[in-house]
């Protein structure tokens, strides 16, 4: 029986905080399992005032359809569980000192990525049926304080690997195609900053 073994590692990105991680597998002639979350290893690269998980939801996507990006008042843990997806994230964070900071993650069943609380996520998944894994630290509830951030942005340089169609609601939806640009949510944070 042939064995193999790929421990867990991690590698931090562009956007402070933003950890990309390999969980550690475990492959024979059977199939392979992987540890989706161990505490003890995590914790070595996830903050500590991180609160634990309260809400997992799965999304079933259509190949070359694009879901984000958002950037709720809550830090994930994403991966996807089945395909594969092409993973993007923006650092929106108005005191951030990688603001503006976009980050492109292949994402496999066994690759995560830690994103921190208000930096967006969003992805495009490159297989028929793509399962995308969130783990939320926070429960959504509506009206939740966040960010929306439209991916046809084409300042943010993101080249998804399936073209995009404009109109074409099945890739993209309304709501996210109209959301605002990076520019017009830094314009919006500078307006509203709060005086000293």
């Amino acid at each position: 029986m042939t064995l193999e073994i790929n421990e867990f590692a991690s590698e931090t990105s562009q956007i402070d905080g933003l950890q990309i991680i390999h969980v550690k597998t475990v492959t024979d002639d059977r199939g392979t399992v992987r540890e989706l979350y161990r505490a003890s290893a995590h914790a070595d690269v996830l903050p500590d005032i991180l609160n634990p998980w309260q809400q997992i939801n799965l999304t079933r996507t259509k190949r070359g359809a694009v879901r984000g990006l958002h950037g709720e008042a809550m830090a994930k843990l994403v991966t996807v569980a089945h395909g594969s997806a092409f993973g993007a994230y923006v650092d929106t964070r108005a005191d951030s000192k990688t603001l503006g900071a976009v980050v492109t993650v292949h994402l496999t069943p066994g690759v995560q990525v830690f994103v921190p609380q208000g930096v967006c996520n969003g992805f495009q998944a490159l297989d028929d049926d793509t399962e995308y894994l969130y783990c939320f630290d926070n429960e959504w509830r509506p009206g939740m304080s966040g960010v929306a951030l439209t991916p046809l942005d084409p300042e943010l340089g993101i080249e998804w690997p399936i073209p995009i169609v404009l109109g074409n609601l099945d890739q993209v939806s309304e709501k996210d195609a109209k959301a605002p640009t990076l520019k017009e949510i830094i314009e919006f944070n500078k307006e509203n900053k709060p005086s000293l």
